[in-house]
């Protein structure tokens, strides 16, 4: 078992009765404290000559920002606990910013773990309260974030999880990002639930492997958990990922349905 799994229990208690909130209600932030609000960076590296590819750089970000919760930095008793603890039991937000050249650099000081995959690397970042954001992140560009999709990728593989992108949901590659991230989590996080400790220390072990690819109208409704998101992880081990609604798409949309492989 990861010793740092039990981190996730907030994630697994709320994921159903989330996924069946009335639309309105994903984007009422009235329990909140605005100075309290907490959320994890990611930085996404887009060289201006020689940008990543799109679904390359979404899956390294997906990987990132499970290693970041299930690292032994955040283990109880450990120096990144508290602060990601905290984000967990709140809202999980994240915010993407580009980075590029030494401002790239600038980021690997900071408390993350960044994963390369596929020509294309991310770095996510210890969460923290969004009015501390440091200067180094703060003269990141946020907005403005944009890669062409892939052209004619290839089928993923049989053994990773895929995350599936929304067909009808158009988002930059910054809230992408974001969405696959809390995919990965929300699949950590039922995996332990259900205790597949084994299943999720092998994917740990192996640096969190995902595919990203954008689904067929055929493959979304197939995959869409519908009114039981409980029965289709039990079923079809699929997962999916419901948007607040602050920025790009409607409140309440299925930004991602990830699924486990067989």
């Amino acid at each position: 078992m990861l010793a740092t799994a039990s981190i996730l229990d907030p994630l697994a208690d709320r994921y159903v009765s989330w996924l069946r909130l009335p639309s309105a209600s994903t984007v009422d932030t009235s329990d909140e404290v605005p100075e309290l609000v907490r959320a994890m960076p990611m930085v996404l590296r887009i060289e201006k000559a020689d940008p990543p590819p799109r679904n390359a750089l979404l899956a390294a970000a997906a990987s990132s920002a499970i290693a970041v919760c299930l690292d032994p930095l955040a283990a109880p008793g450990q120096p990144w606990h508290d602060e990601v603890h905290a984000w967990m039991c709140g809202r999980i937000r994240k915010v993407s910013r580009r980075a590029r050249g030494a401002h790239w650099t600038a980021v690997q000081d900071m408390a993350g773990i960044t994963v390369a995959h596929g020509g294309a690397e991310v770095r996510s970042l210890v969460p923290g309260l969004v009015v501390e954001t440091p200067r180094v992140l703060g003269r990141l560009q946020i907005s403005g974030s944009e890669l062409p999709e892939d052209e004619q990728p290839l089928a993923p593989p049989a053994d990773v999880p895929v995350l599936w992108l929304n067909p009808d949901a158009a988002m930059t590659v910054g809230k992408a990002a974001a969405q696959v991230g809390h995919a990965t989590m929300l699949l950590a996080a039922l995996l332990h639930a259900d205790g597949r400790d084994a299943d999720l220390a092998d994917w740990a072990d192996a640096g969190f492997p995902c595919a990203v690819r954008k689904a067929d109208q055929a493959r979304w409704r197939d995959l869409h958990p519908g009114d039981d998101p409980g029965l289709a992880w039990k079923t079809k081990r699929v997962v999916a990922v419901r948007d607040a609604g602050f920025t790009e798409v409607d409140p309440g949309t299925i930004t991602v349905v990830t699924q486990w492989p067989a």
